[in-house]
This record gives C-alpha cells, structure tokens and sequence, in this order.
C-alpha cells in the first residue's frame, strides 16, 4: 500500500510543478501562447484534482489469478518504470473483479476486499473462487465474509458512497453498456440505480475520454439535497468534472426555489404548453388593427396596417427567432417612415446613402423607438413568462386551447422584490421561450434596477459561498493526507486558488444554456414532466442518455405509465431497457411492509427481492399529538453515528419540524446539506427522493396516501428510504396497507 501512494504523491508533485510552471508565465504573448496556456492549465488542473479526490480507498481489491499472478483493483490506473501496480477499475482487464463467479471463475482462483481507512489496511474479505487452483501458501490466508453484506449493513454517512468495491454482476454489465443510444434501467427502490447510473458516467469518461472530455456529462437528479448527497461519488472515482444539476437549475441564471401546487406543476408541465409558449410568442407579434401614426415635432409619420403586415411577413420568412427577427422588422418598417419622411421634405428618389441616413436618424428618435418597441419587444424569457402569467389578456390569447380552470392556475401576480417568483415548472418554460425568442444582446435591454441589485446579492453570496466550499475541501484534504498539523488551510487553498480563473468543462457548460452534452444521465426520471423532458433533449442532441428511475415512484400528477410512453417522441421503438432486481438496501422486513403499499399503485407490479433480513421488524405508535409525541419517539430512535429521517405530510413539514428540532439536540427540518449531515432530519417524501437513512419514521402516513394525488407511490418512497429500522407514528386508523404492523408502546399518554 505505501509503495502505490508514494507513487499518487510522485504524480500530484509533478503535476503540481508543471501547473506552477504554466502560471508562472503570467497573461502575456500572443493569441495562441494564450490559448495554449490556458489549455495546458486546465489540463494540469483537472489531472490534479483527479489525483487529489482518489486518495481514500485508492486500492480496494486484488484478484489471485491460477497463474499465480496478481492484479491490484483501485479507483485509478498506476504505474511506475517496471510494472503496473494498480489497475483502474473500469479497465477490461479488472471486468473479472466484478463478474467472476465459482461457476465461471474467469480465470481467478480468490477475489479479495481491502478495508482501508486513509493509508492503512484495515480488514480484509475473501471470495473463494477456485479452491482447488489456489496455492498451498494462499489456502492459510483466507479472510472474513462477504464484503457486500459488510458494505450495505454499515451505517450512513450522510453521503452517497461508491460501490467500486461491491459492483455485482447484474450491475457490472450495466455499467459497461455501450455508449450510444438510450439505456433505460428500470429498478425498484435499494437496487442500487443511481449507483450504477454514476459509475456508468464514470466507465464511459475512462472508455470514451476523448469523445467526452469536450462536450462533458450532465447528471440530472431530483433535488439539490440528493444532489449534494452524491455530489462525493464521481470525485472519489477520479471524475471531477461532470455536471451535476435539477431541472430547475438547468436555466442559467436562474435557480427555481419556489414550491409549486401539484395540480399547477402539472398544468405547467403538460406538452401543451409548448404551444402556449409559441402562442405567446406570437402575440408579441401581432400588428395593430389600425394606423400607428408617429409625432416628430411638427411632422407626423404613419405606418399603415398594409406596411405594418408587410414587415411582419418579411420578419417570419426569415426564420429567425423572434428577438434576430426584430431587425428584420425594423429594418422594413424604418425603410418606409424614410420614404415617408424624404417625401414630406420634398425629395423625390433618393440614393441608398442618403436613405440609410434617414434611416440612421429616425432610428435616434424617441417616437420611433417607442413605437417600434410596442410593435415588435426586445422579450427575455422572463419577461414572456411573467407578462403570461400576470395578463388576462395574454394568458387568454395563448393558453385558448387550455380549460378555463387549467388557465386559472397559471394565473400569477407579478414579482415582489425579494421574493422568490420562479418554481422548478417554470423553468422548461423559460427553456421553452428562449429557443423561440433567440438571444439579446446585454446592453440592448436590461433588467430593472432592482433586479439588477437582486443579481449583484445573488453573486456576492455565491462568493462567499464558494470562499467557504474552497476552504472546507482544502481541510478535508489536509486531514485526510495527515497533513493538517504540517500545513495551513489559507496557504493551501490560496495555492490552488490560482487555477480558478480556468474554467472547467462542467462550468462552462452550466453557464450556457444551449450547450450540447457528450452524455446525459437522468436520475428519478420518472419524475420529470413532458416539457422538462423537451429541456433535457435539447441538451444531448446525440441521444447518449441513461435513464433511471422507477415508474412505481412517480408522485406526478400525471406520471408516466411506461418509458416508452415518455421516450416515444424522441427515439421512438429505438432504446434499449434493463432491469435492476436485487434490493441491496432495504431489509426483507422493511421490503414486505411496502410491497403491500406497491399493490395500490398497481397490483400486478412486484417489488425487488432483498439479499438480506435485519431482524428488526417495522413498528407503529399510535399517539394523541405528533406535535407533543414526536420529538420524544424521534430522541429514542436516535443512534449515535447513525442518520434517522421523519418523512412528514407537506402540510405538516413546520410544526413537526419544530417539534422534532426542539427535542432532539443537532436535528434539523427542511433539505438542505445540513439535513444530510444531522443524526434526525425532518423531510417531506419529495425531499427524500433517492436517500437512504439507517432508520426512517414515517409520520401520519394516511395523510401522505390521500394529500397528494399520488399519495400511493409517496407512501411507497418513504416506507424505503431505510437500510435498518423502520417506525410509523399516527393519530389517526393506520391504511389497510399498513394494519399487520407491530405496535409499540408510545410515550407517556399515548392511546394503547
């Protein structure tokens, strides 16, 4: 072990002086030498990362061949002078770490685990795969039991862990799917979807580098929580520079913070609104039924409906979008008001020249402007949206084809300073609108000034976000390597501070909204609309995709019934489906209890076999309050260096969560980070969405069933999130689903 890090810490020095070199050259020479230092930064810095994020669990495996040969398995490939000393794990050599069984040994006599804990071994596990194979001298060394079961009964951290170690065959084969066209990998809750999905994106930056390092990978998952609580996986893999995002963060510049009602998100993300988009769009266009006339001191211009329908046209067989368009249309429109006004000077025919300075000097007026801006707009999408939405008049023109009702909700009272105004709906919305609205350059229309002052606070918090992210990651680093008594967190932070200015593929392609991703992998896919889905397409033109995700899961109001129901529009009869079976997670105990949940979504769908039982059946309290019971159930089930979630109704996420936060020390309420890291964590079911905690307590479940209008498939969620125990707490008669759970005495006062 110490020879391989002696070897990591050879690659990051080295590294390190060649980046140190390239800054050093400071901003000057030409164009090129710019570019190619700028190239050559990145490079180094991306290489450096790589080698710092691979430091925990650098080696994890090693297969004895018959040969009596030796091949060692960690997160990345190294070498020196005479040999290889460690084989990455996704190359085709390592496959048999993964897929070697007693019945086909591919060649491998023992497979064996290696628990570390920074650079020391700390145990060790044995797959016996080739006794009779195996040397004499091997036979006395044999060690310990599965490392699978050792993996998935250990507690939570509070962040996703990577399963390099623990991939199964099933798995395996996913993983290393080919590259084009859409996976789709079906699985019930614990078989270890996301895992795989984030190791495939892996596999296929080590497989396809050169086709992806350009255009990148983009993760899509279902909430900034879950996106922090994998947010270590690819890192530890050695990838650092993937794209990790919701769907409303995929808008740049706009993060949709806002909670939505279920019947509204639906309405939002209906295909149909596409059309209500490009209807409103429309709308903008639309010439006057009469005359526009223009007062020009004295003199009075007029643009009859004739030249006014004219230009319109003109501006449409252009095919531009509406905003590249508009020159179009003014260009046509100031063509005429020049004749017009050369005519009303007395001028006959006049040069091209002398028109096109006409034309130059009504463009100045602010008549003109005015007008010409009232019949064809500069739009943001933003603007186009919150016009939509805060007009009768235009919400009745472009949504005419929805139900009266369906238009009430999108009904919306304008901006608040201050306010969060946009939902995670909107944002396809917005995608929607710039791809018919086209750019604008910055200084032709800006947002109002206290838009602006909202923009200018967002970017100094983000700073100050960053400063702190930059400073946390530099002290796990340090202790990580031991090396926190030797070196200063300011120093060391400050001494990679230097390469930020290059930026990484994953950050340019956050900031722009048309970029095109090498690969794209969707997580609780079953989760997004039909418009989101118009989004996501846009942004893998190539349709590499992986999607994973679980229809039984769907808390949409209009969820998906099949994935090529949602794939139909796009790569119709042309993708390819697996299906994960194996829970990993949830105990055949916990596992039986929500089955019978999964029956009244749809009963002919079953539920993943676990490969375990905890010994630990699922209990129920039955009490007079949450508010006054809760906190003390919630303080008896806490274990220490374990993770417990209280999954919560929507309508009861603040007293309950203030309950639970008053009676037990370090809980928190809401998502969040914080909420990851906290021994309770009070959550709604759309907050827990592909989390996993050692013990869950699902609170008032009836509610959960009948508040959203696919109670079912929440109640489904929540009842899965444990790896250990699993407690409901009611007030109310338990669903009929729930009635063989084992009571629990309650706390004092608590109804038998």
């Amino acid at each position: 072990m110490s020879r391989l890090y002696g070897r990591l810490d050879e690659l990051r020095d080295h590294t390190q002086r060649q980046l140190d070199g390239v800054l050093a050259q400071g901003g000057g020479g030409t164009m090129q030498n710019r570019s190619e230092r700028d190239s050559f930064a990145e490079m180094y810095s991306q290489r450096l990362a790589r080698l710092w994020a691979v430091e925990n669990g650098l080696c994890f495996g090693r297969l004895d061949h018959a040969d009596q040969t030796s091949l060692y398995i960690g997160r990345i490939g190294l070498s020196d002078d005479e040999r290889r000393l460690l084989i990455d794990w996704r190359a085709p050599v390592a496959q048999p770490f993964y897929r070697a069984t007693p019945a086909n040994p591919m060649g491998v006599t023992r497979r064996r685990h290696l628990q570390t804990k920074g650079r020391k071994v700390i145990g060790i596990d044995d797959d016996l795969l080739d006794l009779d194979s195996l040397a004499e001298a091997d036979r006395s060394t044999l060690n310990g039991e599965a490392a699978l079961l050792a993996s998935i009964g250990a507690r939570r951290t509070g962040r996703m862990r990577d399963i390099v170690a623990t991939i199964q065959a099933e798995q395996d084969r996913i993983i290393r799917s080919g590259l084009d066209g859409v996976l789709v990998v079906q699985g019930g809750p614990g078989t270890g979807k996301t895992v795989v999905a984030l190791h495939r994106a892996a596999y296929l930056l080590y497989t396809h580098r050169e086709r992806l390092a350009r255009r990148g990978v983009l993760i899509l998952g279902p909430n900034p929580t879950f996106l922090r609580y994998i947010g270590q996986v690819l890192p530890s893999l050695g990838e650092t520079d993937v794209l990790l995002s919701t769907v409303g963060e995929l808008y740049p510049g706009v993060v949709a913070t806002r909670r939505e009602e279920p019947h509204v998100a639906a309405v939002k993300g209906d295909i149909r609104m596409a059309e209500v988009i490009a209807a409103a769009v429309r709308d903008r266009q639309r010439v006057p039924r009469k005359p526009v006339r223009i007062d020009l001191g004295g003199r009075t211009l007029t643009l009859d409906v004739r030249t006014l329908e004219a230009a319109r046209n003109r501006a449409a067989r252009s095919r531009r979008a509406h905003n590249p368009a508009r020159a179009v249309f003014v260009r046509h429109l100031l063509n005429a008001l020049a004749r017009q006004w050369a005519k009303q000077l007395g001028k006959g025919l006049i040069e091209e020249d002398e028109l096109a300075d006409l034309r130059e000097e009504l463009r100045t007026e602010p008549a003109v402007r005015t007008a010409l801006n009232r019949l064809w707009p500069y739009l943001t999408p933003q603007q186009l949206l919150i016009g939509l939405y805060t007009d009768d008049g235009r919400l009745a023109y472009a949504a005419r084809d929805l139900k009266p009702a369906e238009r009430e909700l999108l009904r919306r009272d304008p901006p608040r300073r201050g306010a969060d105004y946009w939902t995670e709906s909107d944002v396809p919305l917005l995608d929607e609108a710039a791809e018919l609205l086209g750019d604008i350059d910055e200084h032709v229309l800006r947002a109002g000034a206290w838009m602006a002052e909202e923009e200018r606070a967002a970017g100094r918090e983000a700073e100050r976000d960053e400063r702190e992210h930059e400073l946390t990651y530099a002290r796990e680093v340090l202790e990580l390597t031991g090396m926190a008594d030797i070196l200063d967190v300011e120093r060391f932070a400050s001494r990679h501070r230097a390469a930020e200015e290059y930026l990484t593929t994953a950050e340019r392609a956050a900031a722009d909204r048309t970029w095109a991703f090498g690969y794209v992998i969707v997580d609780e896919a079953q989760e997004l609309t039909a418009m989101a889905w118009r989004a996501v397409m846009r942004r893998c033109p190539t349709r590499a995709m992986t999607i994973v995700g679980d229809i039984a899961q769907s808390a949409a109001l209009a969820g998906p019934r099949s994935w090529s129901e949602v794939l139909r529009p796009y790569v119709a009869g042309r993708h390819r489906e697996e299906t994960l079976t194996i829970n990993y997670r949830t105990p055949a105990e916990l596992m039986e209890t929500a089955a019978s949940v999964l029956a009244l979504i749809d009963p002919a769908l079953r539920a993943p076999e676990s490969v375990r039982e905890s010994g630990e059946r699922p209990w129920a309290v039955r009490v007079a309050s949450l508010t006054d019971s809760l906190g003390e159930i919630v303080k008896r089930e806490v274990v220490e260096g374990g993770r417990l979630a209280v999954l919560v109704p929507d309508s009861l996420a603040g007293p309950l969560g203030a309950a639970v936060t008053s009676a037990v020390e370090g809980a928190v309420a809401g998502p969040g980070p914080e909420a990851l890291d906290a021994p309770a964590a009070v959550l709604t079911v759309a907050d827990a969405k592909g989390l996993e905690f050692d013990s869950v307590i699902v609170a008032e479940p009836s509610r959960i069933l009948t508040e959203t209008p696919r109670g079912a498939s929440d109640l489904y969620v929540a009842l899965t999130r444990a790896t250990q125990r699993l407690g409901v707490v009611h007030t109310t008669r338990l669903p009929t689903a729930l009635a063989h759970l084992t009571p629990e005495p309650g706390p004092p006062g608590a109804p038998g």
